[in-house]
């Protein structure tokens, strides 16, 4: 029960340093590491359909496809 704690702990410590990050691509990757966190939350819950779903698209294909945009566009935020 305590390791749930810690996880949505380090989700909510991913997303507000995602948001305080000045470079966007370091908050994409920080965004894919709460992805996996989330995924691992759902794993622990017993949900391994959303779990499995929230590990492709929340820790790799959102991420990705962040990371395509802003490597097509400009990386720093001014």
């Amino acid at each position: 029960m305590i390791i749930e704690y810690v996880i949505m702990a380090v989700i909510a410590m991913s997303t507000i340093l995602a948001l305080v990050q000045r470079d966007l691509m370091k908050s994409v990757i920080i965004i894919g590491f709460q992805g996996l966190g989330l995924a691992l939350l759902y794993q622990r819950l017993l949900a391994a359909d959303v779990a499995v779903t929230q590990a492709i698209l929340g820790s790799a294909l959102i991420p990705g496809l962040m990371m395509v945009t802003i490597l097509k566009t400009r990386r720093y935020q001014e």
